[in-house]
């Protein structure tokens, strides 16, 4: 590691390397959710993935574990309320066209993928429907009812393995995230790999560096009691390390998000998971 490197560290106050917790399986009501896999194959400097959970604390991990516990429950059922409400000047709801959402089974694993030629995720889906078929103003990609609504879709893909596609139109997307993820950033000169690839384990204000995996997004923080989406983390980082965010739906974030996506390949989508 470089001189440069151990001194931004000693600035955001990283400490001593512990692993992944060992011999910790998550079961949410009564479904065995993968938290541990071997990297996928284009991983070059990483052998074993882990999910965001097995870094957290005992009392953390439990909340996840029972969704009666789970606060991110509550605006879950804000999203169910969503479904069913007529908005826009169609006069229609989610569930006009869409009868039920356990069909959304599977599509959390899949995204980002490129449509027509574009890169989209669950949040540009959602306000296509809004836009195009209801009739109805865009939800804000961060906002309440937007993760809302991602939470309640999908928790439908709870227990299946992520599997973004990284081939063929996609491709060029991932290579443009894969560079992102590498490239240092921000008055910190920091890349998003320095702590979630070289430093996983360690402690940072009293906390343990993940992974950085997506697949339990949304996300309910304990830090802001709220469920957060991807691009909203991926904009705190930025924050973090004091670098100029990207556009939460941009080109940038949505090329970052499927090449994060593609790291956690294996690994059960754990939406909506419990973080700190």
């Amino acid at each position: 590691m470089t001189n440069t490197l151990w001194t931004t560290l000693a600035l955001i106050g990283l400490g001593t390397a512990v692993g992944a917790q060992d011999s910790n399986s998550l079961s949410i009501e009564g479904e065995s959710i993968v938290t541990e896999v071997a990297a996928p194959a284009h991983m070059e400097n990483v052998d074993t993935i882990y999910s965001g959970w097995r870094f957290r604390s005992a009392e953390t991990q439990a909340l996840e574990m029972d969704d009666f516990d789970n606060p991110a429950f509550v605006f879950v059922e804000q999203g169910m309320d969503l479904w069913d409400k007529v908005d826009g000047a169609a006069g229609k709801a989610c569930s006009s066209c869409h009868e039920n959402i356990e069909d959304f089974a599977g599509l959390r694993t899949q995204l980002p993928r490129v449509d027509d030629g574009e890169l989209v995720t669950m949040e540009n889906l959602i306000n296509e429907c809004r836009t195009d078929r209801m009739e109805a103003e865009p939800w804000k990609w961060s906002k309440g009812k937007m993760t809302a609504m991602t939470g309640l879709i999908g928790v439908q893909s709870r227990g299946m393995p992520m599997n973004v596609a990284i081939d063929g139109d996609a491709a060029p997307f991932w290579e443009k995230g894969k560079e992102l993820y590498y490239t240092r950033v921000g008055q910190l000169d920091m890349a998003c790999s320095n702590c979630h690839e070289d430093n996983y384990g360690m402690m940072i204000r009293a906390d343990h560096l993940s992974q950085g995996q997506i697949n339990g997004f949304p996300t309910y923080r304990l830090k802001n009691a709220k469920l957060n989406s991807i691009h909203g983390r991926f904009k705190g980082c930025m924050k973090n390390i004091r670098a100029t965010p990207f556009k939460e739906g941009g080109d940038e974030f949505k090329a970052l998000e499927l090449y994060l996506a593609s790291r956690g390949q294996g690994l059960s989508v754990e939406t909506p998971s419990v973080r700190n």
